[in-house]
């Protein structure tokens, strides 16, 4: 085990093979001897009772005076809620956004306030269907406030939207019209990775395209070092800009709350932990279940991990004032994720999971398996990537020409027309977003289906950008076919021992080699160092 730290191991003769998604099946690699593997921490405890943080939270704010202080008779109250886009799977029930829900909505009543609106802040993510929101409401708020009352957010809707002002850098803050009215805003966020909750709230739960593309653009994600890294994201710098308009002109008072990363249950808990600690009984039922991925249908397949809901325990409450509520959250996320990594590495070897915040209840397509490699699991640091600047990427994944055309049509437009003309994000910006981001039909789709908004293809290949600029190349194994990976900028590998080979012929001599082993969430904190681990060779030069 490497000194670095006990999520930090280091591969020996004696080492087993480590198992990575690739998409929804699980592959056992052999890693070189020298090779470096960074695991998740383990979950954090939860919290004793969470139904007292939360009435804790709300009556002893962070910056602000109590939520039952705010109130009075006849006041007009929005609640708005995160989407079901975090966490990933969904959580076991309650959900925590319930539990919440339960001590506040009784304390507005208690208090004489009955206009109140609960507004799910999907910005513009596929609206969450009635049996979503009833899952993670619950079922007594469902039935008292669905329709009217319980809604789904639409950045679309004629006059549906009211801008609130515009920035000292001109970027306009438009928000949801029943939410700039009200005479008190409560955000219900759940927050499963740092870059989400404080500002990214409201100020984008519950825009729309007009000012999320201020943001979502390539460069602004370009000026971006770490999404996760808030004081390094010009991402994060626009967000809290705008944010603090919106915060200026309506009283808003933030609800934020975290859990721990313990995404599998009892029968699937092995997945998170380092292959050689299993014992040989749990390590003979994980390779049957490689085996029996390979054999079962990719629906059943996807389901043996989608349906089965996560054991999360939630570990933070944090209420009041925007900023001061998510320090304590960000505190909290930093704690469960960071695991310390010493130097970077030549090479760097990924699964790439079965699901993403965009594709719940549908397939990931190829445009998010590049959200996955370019966007997220690339900024899963704090101080520098895992990976060189120029490095090479191995990950797994058949990258299927896929798509779920109730939730992603406009995707496969984007991948199939636009892409083959230009993979250049800037291009793409000037070229063809704003034609397609009024497109009638995929509006209509967008208001009255299930679909993503058209914009949301783009900023989709926007998150991937500052990846593509850091990585000198992807090498996707397992691929099921060439025309993707190619469309997408990607090489491919029959095998992990080609796509070794491959990366060897632009790394330095003796490369380091570091894998990434997710599932579950986890963050490397990388330092530099003087020498980092090698890629042990055997005579003749083979891997």
């Amino acid at each position: 085990m490497n000194a670095e730290h006990p999520c930090v191991v280091t591969i020996d003769s004696r080492s087993r093979p480590r198992v990575l998604f690739s998409g929804d099946q699980l592959v056992e690699v052999d890693l070189p001897v020298g090779s470096r593997v960074v695991y998740p921490k383990p979950p954090l405890e939860p919290l004793p009772d969470v139904d007292a943080a939360i009435r804790y939270a709300l009556n002893h704010p962070l910056g602000t005076t109590p939520l039952y202080a705010r109130l009075k008779p006849g006041m007009k109250v929005t609640i708005a809620l995160d989407d079901i886009s975090l966490p990933l799977p969904p959580m076991v029930l309650p959900d925590i956004r319930q539990r919440v829900l339960d001590v506040v909505l009784p304390m507005l009543k208690d208090h004489g306030v009955t206009d109140v609106h609960l507004i799910v802040a999907t910005c513009l993510h596929r609206p969450m269907s009635p049996q979503e929101i009833e899952r993670m409401v619950g079922p007594r708020t469902f039935a008292e406030y669905w329709p009217d009352r319980l809604y789904n957010h639409d950045a679309e809707k004629p006059g549906g939207m009211t801008e609130l002002g515009t920035t000292d850098e001109g970027e306009v803050v438009e928000i949801s019209a029943r939410a700039a009215s009200s005479d008190l805003l409560i955000y219900v966020n759940l927050n499963f990775v740092p870059m989400d909750g404080g500002h990214k709230s409201a100020a984008v739960g519950l825009c729309g395209y007009r000012s999320l593309r201020h943001h979502h653009d390539p460069h602004t994600i370009r000026k971006s070092d770490s999404y996760m890294d808030p004081d390094k994201s010009e991402l994060n710098t626009r967000v809290v800009r705008m944010g603090r308009l919106l915060n200026s002109k309506l009283d808003v008072f933030t609800v934020e709350t975290t859990v721990n990363n313990r995404m599998f249950g009892a029968n699937l808990d092995m997945l998170a932990r380092n292959e050689d600690d299993l014992s040989q009984r749990e390590w003979w039922t994980l390779k049957a279940l490689v085996k029996t991925l390979q054999t079962l249908p990719q629906p059943a397949r996807q389901a043996i991990f989608e349906k089965v809901p996560a054991p999360y325990g939630v570990t933070g409450v944090f209420a009041g004032e925007t900023e001061a509520a998510h320090k304590k959250t960000l505190e909290k996320c930093y704690e469960q994720y960071l695991v310390p990594v010493k130097g970077q590495a030549d090479i760097l070897v990924t699964g790439v999971p079965y699901i993403s915040p965009y594709n719940v209840g549908a397939y990931l397509n190829p445009l998010l398996v590049q959200v996955l490699i370019n966007g997220y699991l690339h900024n899963l640091y704090r101080g520098m990537p895992l990976v060189k600047k120029g490095g090479t990427v191995i990950a797994f994944h058949p990258c299927s020409d896929k798509f779920d055309r109730d939730q992603h049509l406009a995707y496969v437009e984007f991948f199939h027309k636009l892409l083959p003309q230009t993979r250049d994000a800037v291009e793409l910006h000037k070229r063809f977003e704003r034609d397609f981001a009024k497109n009638p039909a995929y509006i209509q789709m967008y208001r009255s289906g299930k679909a993503y908004h058209p914009a949301h293809a783009f900023f989709m290949w926007y998150w991937g950008e500052n990846g593509r600029q850091h990585v000198g190349r992807v090498i996707i194994v397992g691929a099921d076919n060439e025309y993707v990976p190619q469309t997408l900028g990607y090489e491919t590998a029959r095998t992990f021992a080609e796509a070794l080979r491959m990366a060897k012929e632009t790394a330095p001599p003796d490369p380091s080699v570091t894998a990434l082993h997710v599932c579950p969430m986890l963050m490397a904190d990388v330092s530099p160092a003087e020498q980092g681990p090698r890629l042990a060779l055997l005579p003749g030069g083979q891997a």
